[in-house]
């Protein structure tokens, strides 16, 4: 996770495992960043997350050392993801191992679980700590079951990310997903007061304003690290011991983005991006476009994005609205940043200003409802390929009538299995291109049908 001023310290290529944060912040002493040296020792330290650490909740049960079930904690950056994990690494009778899913492979994976293996046979259990697990490829991850599943390691996963999407079902059906919500703007003021008073903080060599404290916390959006990166970055400034308002202001030279690449804020943006298209308002979906890329989102994800609401929800409105977002996505592989961001902007333009079609998505979704509904049918004869030896002699591809023969290209022809004859899946709207799409269509479905001129097609 890394957004400029609030970047996570320790985080990267070579930073330390977080099982020793804790080591870390001692031997830095008061060179250790705020954020590190104020993580929480015990359970009392812990601010928010009150539904999760109430008397004989898992969780808790967990952090005392006496709880057995595998864990996801699922949650905004700064919300105690890491703190719990430490905090479970001191639990009572049980060795503590951690990895990243950024440098990690299932080679590291494999060598924990052996390591744990002899461990438990010595009536010594692992709690084996994830960081970022979403990470972790689908090998990865299933490279974890059989260990967790037989209790040879405690697994205490985190992730920004919505487990249900980015962890496989057999992990997530063996392990409790508990959701850690963004601190509120009380706990973030508790955890900058104690960070002003503690000796391991500031120790009380500081006097912060009230309008300072309330704009550290605006600006932490619920996310403790930033609120102590803040207050820190604003301490080192002071000359005289004092954190104003304007000292703030001048030590945090651009606004934080409430906004993270991997988490929460990652999807809400991206829906309040498509949803801005898909209600025509360009204005919002440049603003939401904007914040993306001053975040530092992934300018692959954004072209992604605009090439599904192309045909999601313009569709055949506008067939000229994939080709643009298709382009925007090439802009993006052979050009790169910053110039790709006009490409994303022209799409983005052209899709929220262009008239709206969801008739492609329903037609596909009503075919997949009848093909879920088992109405597959068998493939008219006449379909059917007729390459291969003793085609022939089976009846298939006997009977195919080529639509080039006819003079306009099209002819009567059964296509579909015969219990899908007449269902009509597409639907043209009389939105752009769909106004004129809307009656061929009409006249096409009559001629294949083998139905005469102003019958309906059904």
């Amino acid at each position: 996770m890394s957004d400029g001023l609030f970047e996570m310290p320790g985080a990267g290529a070579g930073a330390p495992d977080i099982a020793f944060a804790g080591e870390a912040a001692r031997e830095g002493g008061a060179h250790a960043p705020l954020a590190v040296r104020m993580r929480p020792a015990s359970l009392d330290e812990v601010v928010g997350q009150r539904h999760l650490l109430g008397p004989g909740s898992p969780l808790r049960r967990l952090v005392e050392g006496s709880g057995a079930a595998s864990v996801l904690l699922y949650g905004p950056p700064g919300t105690g993801k890491t703190t719990l994990a430490s905090l479970i690494s001191h639990a009572t009778g049980r060795r503590f191992e951690a990895l990243s899913a950024l440098s990690a492979g299932v080679k590291e994976v494999r060598a924990v679980i052996d390591i744990s293996r002899r461990r438990l046979t010595a009536g010594e259990q692992t709690v084996l700590f994830i960081d970022e697990v979403h990470r972790f490829s689908k090998t990865q991850q299933d490279a974890l079951l059989a260990a967790v599943e037989n209790r040879i390691v405690l697994l205490v996963g985190a992730t920004t990310e919505n487990p249900s999407f980015s962890v496989v079902a057999p992990l997530l059906s063996r392990s409790l997903v508990l959701q850690l919500h963004s601190l509120g703007a009380d706990d973030i003021r508790a955890v900058l007061t104690r960070a002003i008073a503690d000796p391991r903080g500031l120790d009380g060599q500081y006097t912060v304003t009230g309008e300072a404290l309330d704009h550290i916390v605006r600006l932490a959006g619920g996310d403790a690290r930033r609120a102590l990166t803040a207050l820190e970055a604003s301490a080192e400034s002071s000359l005289d011991g004092t954190v104003d308002l304007d000292l703030v202001a001048a030590s945090i030279d651009k606004a934080a983005v409430r906004y993270d690449r991997a988490g929460d804020q990652h999807y809400d943006v991206i829906s309040a991006f498509i949803k801005s298209i898909r209600g025509s308002d360009v204005d919002a979906a440049l603003h939401y476009l904007a914040r993306m890329l001053t975040a530092g989102e992934d300018p692959r994800f954004i072209a992604r994005r605009l090439m599904i609401h192309a045909s999601e929800d313009v569709g055949m409105a506008d067939p000229t609205a994939l080709q643009t977002a298709t382009a925007a996505a090439q802009v993006v592989q052979l050009v790169g940043l910053p110039e790709a961001r006009l490409a994303l902007a022209q799409a983005t333009i052209h899709l929220a200003t262009a008239p709206k079609s969801g008739a492609v998505v329903a037609a596909l979704g009503a075919a997949m409802a009848d093909v879920a509904a088992g109405k597959a049918g068998t493939v008219p004869a006449h379909l059917r390929d007729g390459h291969y030896a003793g085609a022939e002699l089976l009846g298939n591809a006997q009977g195919y009538r080529y639509p080039h023969d006819a003079p306009d290209g099209v002819l009567a022809q059964q296509y579909p299995p015969d219990e899908l004859v007449g269902v009509d899946y597409y639907h043209p709207t009389d939105h752009g291109h769909e106004r004129a799409v809307g009656p061929r269509v009409s006249t096409l479905r009559r001629i294949v049908r083998g139905l005469r001129p102003g019958n309906p097609a059904r």
